[in-house]
């Protein structure tokens, strides 16, 4: 009689780390800053073992579905479910709060989710780093565009309602940084911002983000009309 061999785990992909997580309602893009409020007993407790690294870092995906950061565990078929795409946040600032702890980070690079582990004590994951995008002077005409596009979708929402990023945002002049901030201050939809930060090249990058930030532009002035 032939025994039946047990089966081969899938190998762990070369280069893929345990990175401690942060699952949020937003999208977060490199170089790009992000303020958080810290109160759940879980997330003060990544947050006493990241401040024992020399690198105290974390990862933040978008939800897909479920209950951002300080709802209840929801189970079953409500449960959280998580996008895999994601980004690495570098902690730069702390501040204690009345019941809650403030911590300031800035986007590093793009993280893909190989595995997710047990949210025990809090949500933690095996992650590799997704290639940099690189930049060319041939690139110069899209990031104008682009830049154009966001500016002006900027100006037509805050018509309609306050806006955490004003037209005249100032952007990095590097321009890898630059489209990625561009990117991150879009007034596009969480979707859109994720399908951004998938992006295989930076003019791939540039020409979604111009063409969703054209596309918000015509809505709101649409919308804008049918009210009048």
């Amino acid at each position: 009689m032939t025994s039946t061999p047990n089966p081969t785990p899938n190998p762990t992909p070369p280069g893929t780390v345990e990175l401690p997580m942060f699952p949020l309602g937003s999208v977060l893009f490199p170089h790009m800053p992000i303020q958080l409020r810290l109160f759940e007993p879980r997330y003060l407790q990544m947050l006493a073992h990241l401040i024992e690294t020399e690198e105290p870092r974390f990862g933040v995906v978008l939800i897909e579905r479920g209950h951002e950061v300080g709802g209840q565990a929801l189970t079953g078929a409500n449960a959280e479910k998580r996008f895999e795409v994601g980004t690495v946040a570098e902690i730069t600032q702390l501040e204690s709060g009345e019941g809650f702890v403030g911590l300031a980070a800035t986007g590093t690079n793009r993280i893909v989710v190989d595995e997710w582990l047990p949210d025990d004590p809090y949500p933690r994951a095996l992650v590799h780093e997704l290639p940099e995008l690189a930049w060319s002077d041939n690139l110069e005409r899209e990031k104008a565009e682009a830049d154009q596009a966001v500016r002006r979708a900027l100006a037509i929402a805050s018509e309609f309602v306050e806006q955490p990023w004003a037209a005249s945002v100032e952007i990095s002049s590097d321009p890898v940084e630059g489209s990625w901030q561009l990117a991150g201050v879009a007034p596009v939809s969480e979707l859109d911002q994720l399908r951004f930060l998938g992006s295989s090249s930076l003019r791939d990058l540039l020409v979604a983000v111009a063409t969703e930030a054209v596309a918000a532009s015509e809505t709101l002035v649409a919308s804008w009309s049918d009210e009048e």
